[in-house]
């Protein structure tokens, strides 16, 4: 078993557990989260009145969306948060439904040659002004 496979509890270890998003319009972005994580196969497994958490279907939250009102700081160039596709044309619809629900776009979809020769991704900053990326995933 290599570094990549290692595996802990049943399930592929990965580094990070879960990552949050704090938003001041929780059904403007949930509209555009819904859209754009659809094709890249994560739905909503959870939400209240003021979050919403994203995942598998069936699974538990990896990313999530907060209400909040005040002190809200959004971070700027030299943040990113990359999601996991499966395919190219699942990567050219997160971007197409990101554009159509209010993102931004921040570098296009296709093979982005400066991070390696078959790097296609898709590059958007979401309604509240954070950086988003869609890559395919190396490890499958």
């Amino acid at each position: 078993m290599d570094h990549k496979t290692r595996k802990w509890g049943g399930e592929y270890s990965r580094m990070l557990h879960h990552l949050s998003f704090a938003v001041s319009n929780l059904e403007r972005c949930s509209a555009f989260y819904d859209a754009i994580l659809a094709p890249l196969g994560y739905v909503r497994v959870w939400d209240d009145a003021t979050t919403i958490g994203y995942g598998k279907a069936g699974g538990q939250d990896e990313f999530a969306i907060k209400l909040r009102t005040v002190r809200l700081s959004i971070p700027g160039d030299g943040f990113h948060v990359a999601f996991s596709g499966k395919s190219r044309r699942a990567i050219d619809a997160f971007y197409e439904a990101g554009l159509r629900h209010g993102g931004q776009d921040n570098g296009g979809t296709g093979i982005h040659s400066e991070y390696g020769p078959d790097y296609y991704a898709a590059f958007l900053i979401d309604p509240e002004g954070y950086r988003i990326e869609a890559t395919l995933r190396q490890d499958s």
